[in-house]
């Protein structure tokens, strides 16, 4: 099942010339055709599906500076500037509001590795508070668990992902961005050895930059063109509740539960670092670049074997751009929910807040997660095809730096000043043979 989310309309013609195509309507790909507006360029957002339909609605909403990896520290501080001045710009309700980000721990050591991440992270001009017992009673007084301490971030946010992703594209078409809905992008031509066009379902659009933003669906798209991304999918679920008291107003993270307070009243729930990873054909290629990352995660991961294992043997990654794309065969990619997550997260935030007792499971969903073996987002040119750019692999972290990753495509899209250093984020460090290993701390 779907979470809610608003829909937009889609702009009926699709222009035959633009200065960029953005290829994936999510919160990455909505951001950057926004700001690449905004620079001047003509540009069209193409979605297989319909805006914010899969990740981008499916998330926990927060948007957090809290526990990031240093390399994305930095964007997720532009992020939270920038939720706030395309919300305004927008003049739609995206559900941003400052609220702030607190995480519990239980554990001596993990309080350890807070302390440490804490000053790091003032190297990097984010200020968070480590907790004592004491602090954490006053911050959640109806709580009745035994904690040795905390993290806390008053400067983090949350959002609505049900309404963000919509009024960004609405901010986006505020600045001539024509968004096109129902329309996947099969794959690209080139000349002399450049992009120079995007072959749709409903036609061309001649161009000479494209900026891929495809989720889950980017190094199939990629495997199409003899590009290298490698990507793993990781089946999430989360859900919503029925609306209760308000035991925090932002966002707060155990290792039993973690909950987003919503505009309804309700929380968004679920479980930290817990999924299960789809066995495909394209994990078995890139098997040796993620063993690092999955012996870092394995405690909370499942795996799935199962028809679609075999339906990407079938389908390969040959297909003509004249003909039905894979693209075209599942328009939003939506997995079943792992009930046994929800059950279990609600039972614990129940028993820590008796306050609660009354809330029920309203919701639940589930979502894929598009990870790099570090765990760190790709954004960056593609050397080996001039004029292709990619915007990628989030790993669970898209949303909240969303705005800003998009500001940071827009600017290597049009050779301008970056808003952060891009080299963490580069495609070379995909293919390029060093070791990946994951770097996000918690």
């Amino acid at each position: 099942m779907s979470p809610p989310l608003n829909r937009i309309n889609s702009d009926e013609r699709l222009p035959a010339q633009v200065d960029v195509v953005v290829i994936g309507g999510g919160v990455i790909g909505v951001s950057a055709a926004y700001h690449l507006a905004k620079k001047g360029q003509s540009v069209a957002l193409i979605e297989k599906g319909h805006v914010g339909g899969e990740q981008s609605s499916r998330n926990w909403g927060w948007c957090r500076q809290q526990g990031r990896a240093r390399e994305e520290i930095p964007l997720a501080r532009e992020a939270l500037r920038l939720w706030e001045d395309m919300q305004n710009d927008a003049g739609v309700d995206a559900g941003f509001r400052r609220t702030g980000v607190l995480f519990l721990t239980k554990s001596k050591d993990e309080l350890a590795s807070w302390e440490r991440w804490a000053a790091m992270a003032r190297e990097e001009q984010v200020h968070s508070t480590v907790l004592t017992p004491a602090e954490v009673a006053e911050r959640m007084p109806g709580n009745i668990d035994e904690w040795v301490g905390g993290l806390h971030t008053p400067s983090d946010g949350r959002a609505e992902p049900s309404m963000a992703v919509p009024a960004l594209a609405t901010a986006a078409r505020k600045h001539g961005v024509t968004i096109h809905q129902g329309c996947a992008a099969r794959g690209l031509e080139t000349s002399g050895g450049r992009v120079s066009a995007v072959v749709t379902e409903k036609g061309t659009i001649r161009t000479q930059s494209v900026l891929l933003s495809g989720g889950a669906w980017s190094s199939l798209f990629c495997r199409r063109h003899g590009i290298e991304l490698p990507i793993g999918l990781v089946n999430a679920t989360a859900c919503r509740t029925t609306p209760g008291p308000e035991i925090t107003s932002g966002a707060l993270g155990t290792d039993f539960y973690c909950i987003r307070r919503r505009l309804d009243g309700g929380f968004t729930l679920a479980l930290r670092n817990r999924g299960t990873v789809e066995l495909s054909p394209d994990l078995f290629r890139y098997a040796r670049t993620f063993w690092p990352t999955y012996l870092h995660r394995r405690n909370g991961l499942k795996m799935s074997f199962g028809k679609s294992f075999f339906d990407q043997i079938v389908r390969g990654t040959s297909w003509s751009l004249d003909k039905p794309s894979p693209f075209e065969t599942e328009r939003v990619r939506d997995p079943a929910p792992d009930m046994s997550l929800v059950n279990s997260a609600l039972a614990a935030l129940i028993k820590a807040n008796p306050e609660l007792k009354d809330i029920e499971i309203a919701e639940a969903w589930g979502g894929t997660i598009d990870c790099t073996p570090d765990t760190i987002p790709v954004i960056s040119p593609v050397d080996a095809l001039p004029g292709f750019f990619l915007a990628t692999g989030f790993s669970g972290h898209g949303f909240g730096i969303g705005p800003a990753a998009g500001k940071l495509a827009a600017d290597i899209v049009t050779g301008s000043t970056p808003l952060v250093d891009p080299e963490p984020y580069s495609h070379k460090r995909m293919i390029d043979g060093r070791r990946l290993a994951p770097v996000s701390p918690f």
